[in-house]
């Protein structure tokens, strides 16, 4: 058994900066990763658009009006306001200065970024690394952790349960105390053994839920394990009907799914039926460039109208030279599945791309569980309201996995101060059994959950759609919870566990929100 300062599990963005910002300032942080490369599940890795910075004329009172008019007058203001005012500097000092992400300029020998404009944004202010700025940000970041003694990774390792006083301690007098988060129980996935970590401090970092939907843009982690995991422990979870589908993801008639950045857009491309006529002014005055929930729904009715599996998405017009330096990962993608964006049109429909809602946490990343945080993705900081704004999801992410690490410093330091000695409770042992698991059923279940969410709790929802959704669903999750009860743990059974029962709180959350919203549409 384990005992650290801080636990983070997952190592996007958020994760890998509160994990840096916290070891650098001398704790024992420990990260927990699925993969041998703590890069490789993390939907920071995937990203491509850009990070929001600062463009000509900028400033926080606009940034903070586009996030909000593009949440549909819906989020969070406070929250809005601290990333509109912080998460800029915190690019230029962490990103930009310290870590020294190669951001795309202008070229000419000039040092000056190049920004770009997206979706609902008032002024170009997005700034990017080609299509792949994301993964450029996660190679910097964890080549830094790397360089920190303190901080240490645990691979190929997946989140089992969250552990508390009151459940897991094996002092019976603790359930009378507050609910206090004190580490979790890991599976090794090579080997199948369970370890417990206790922690003083723990942060969920776990990503997002596309995975629950037919298609989705998400890496194959994005299960909802985090918001499973803190709702089992009694945390609040706020806007989980906010489920954004990103207007374009690739379409291949094999079930190939990647994600067209909204850059793409940004960039001059124009959404077309095929017979290659613009369609968007018909949905919205900013035509391609409308927010994403209009996008995605506006596509969705075209398919519907015309029953056509897909649009396309033009930006043939453009020196085809300046398209293969600008999205050189998208042009490769699309060149190896028999596209050229350089001559035509890419097909594209809708996919599950973004939570907008999640565990409920403060400024500071803090839930209602005491010493547990969420950042990321798996958090609801009431920024998005009921629709993200594009490039808000990184910036987010460095700003609430930064100041979360800086709040734990802080609490760290008072500790010391009052000189009070560092405890951990003895813990009961994880009790695990030993049945095989039908891998057919487990994939079964999971189609169950995927077509049940994508057609019933997708773009359009209606009263009978989620009632039939809740029939299946609570019919599944009593299914699966019993076959968890006598499974021998792996992977597979512990995501399937966890993406039910997400599942069930997002259509739950649908069903008690009657009114649509940005990213939650009802027909009636």
């Amino acid at each position: 058994m384990e005992k650290v300062d801080l636990l983070v599990i997952g190592c996007g963005i958020a994760g890998a900066t509160a994990a840096l910002i916290a070891g650098e300032a001398g704790l024992n942080v420990l990260i927990v990763t699925r993969n041998s490369n703590p890069a490789h599940s993390t939907a920071t890795r995937w990203a491509q658009g850009g990070i929001i910075y600062k463009g000509e004329g900028d400033s926080p009172e606009l940034l903070t009006s586009d996030i909000f008019s593009a949440g549909h007058s819906f989020g969070n203001l406070d929250a809005i306001w601290h990333l509109a005012v912080n998460g800029p500097k915190l690019v230029e000092q962490i990103l930009i200065e310290r870590l020294g992400v190669p951001f795309d300029t202008t070229g000419n020998l000039s040092d000056t970024l190049d920004t770009t404009e997206e979706g609902a944004h008032s002024v170009r202010r997005i700034i990017h690394c080609a299509d792949a700025t994301g993964g450029s940000i996660e190679q910097q970041l964890i080549a830094q952790l790397m360089k920190v003694p303190n901080v240490r990774f645990m691979t190929r390792s997946v989140a089992v349960e969250l552990m508390t006083l009151e459940r897991n301690s094996a002092n019976i007098q603790d359930i009378y105390k507050p609910q206090t988060c004190i580490g979790a129980y890991f599976l090794h996935r090579d080997t199948g053994d369970v370890t417990s970590i206790l922690a003083q401090k723990t942060i969920l970092a776990t990503g997002g839920l596309g995975q629950l939907y037919l298609h989705t843009t998400n890496p194959h982690a994005a299960r909802g394990d985090g918001i499973a995991m803190a709702h089992r422990i009694g945390a609040r979870t706020l806007n989980l009907e906010y489920i954004q589908f990103h207007p374009t993801a690739f379409y291949d008639s094999h079930g190939e799914r990647f994600l067209i950045s909204e850059s793409v857009r940004g960039e001059g491309g124009e959404l077309v039926t095929r017979e290659g006529k613009p369609f968007m002014q018909n949905y919205h005055k900013l035509g391609s460039l409308a927010p994403r929930d209009v996008v995605a729904r506006a596509i969705h009715q075209e398919m519907l109208n015309r029953k056509e599996p897909c649009v396309f998405l033009d930006i043939s017009n453009k020196d085809p030279e300046f398209l293969r330096h600008r999205f050189p990962t998208i042009y490769r993608k699309c060149k190896n599945l028999g596209v050229d964006m350089t001559t035509g049109p890419i097909p594209v429909v809708p996919a599950a791309h973004y939570l907008c809602g999640g565990i409920a946490v403060d400024l500071e990343g803090r839930t209602n569980i005491k010493n547990l945080r969420a950042v990321g993705e798996v958090s609801c900081t009431g920024i998005h309201g009921a629709n993200r704004l594009a490039s808000t999801s990184l910036l987010e992410g460095l700003t609430w996995g930064y100041f979360a690490a800086k709040s734990i410093i802080k609490e760290f330091d008072e500790q010391a101060a009052r000189n009070e000695a560092v405890t951990f409770p003895e813990i009961k042992p994880l009790t695990v059994e030993y049945e095989q698991t039908d891998t057919a059923l487990v994939q079964q279940d999971w189609m169950t959950i995927k077509y049940t969410m994508w057609n019933y709790v997708g773009l359009i929802r209606s009263s009978k759609r989620l009632k039939r959704a809740q029939s299946l669903l609570q019919t599944l999750f009593a299914e699966t919870s019993t076959f968890y009860e006598r499974a021998k743990l792996t992977d597979d059974i512990i995501g399937l566990r966890n993406g039910c029962q997400t599942a069930l709180l997002v259509m739950e959350a649908a069903m008690k929100n009657k009114q649509s919203c940005g990213c939650h549409f009802r027909e009636n």
